[in-house]
């Protein structure tokens, strides 16, 4: 596990806080709101037309705030894995890919089923508290 991922991970966070929080109008940060307002956001992006080209770097910089936004509801940690990257390991063992969640919203959207909001609600009170495997 590379300490310098690590530290550009928690700088996304910090990056997400503070250029979202302030056009949030809300107290934003890493709670279940703030998700869904982000979940907003993407899809208010989606509908401007934003290119393709800047998926890239809003995978990285959302997936680590929603990624955060877990560990701070679960208490889990980052993990790295060879086959699928970095995701956040649940105290109860499970593992969830933010980053994966958030490239497939950006992609396909909400009226797609892709859904941050419902990404952190299914993993935060089913996968971690051992209701849903």
């Amino acid at each position: 596990m590379s300490e310098e991922e690590l530290r550009q991970i928690e700088a996304n966070v910090r990056l997400v806080i503070d250029q979202l929080g302030p056009l949030s109008g809300m107290d934003f940060g890493l709670g279940r709101e703030s998700v869904e307002w982000v979940e907003g956001f993407i899809e208010r992006w989606r509908s401007a037309g934003a290119g393709l080209e800047q998926i890239d770097g809003l995978v990285s910089t959302l997936g680590s705030y929603l990624g955060a936004c877990v560990i701070a509801a679960t208490g889990g940690r980052w993990d790295k894995s060879d086959d699928h990257g970095w995701g956040v390991l649940l105290p109860n063992g499970g593992t969830a890919f933010p980053f994966a969640k958030v490239r497939k919203q950006l992609r396909d959207g909400v009226a797609e089923g892709e859904s941050i909001a419902g990404f952190y609600r299914v993993v935060v009170d089913f996968i971690a508290t051992g209701k849903m495997r």
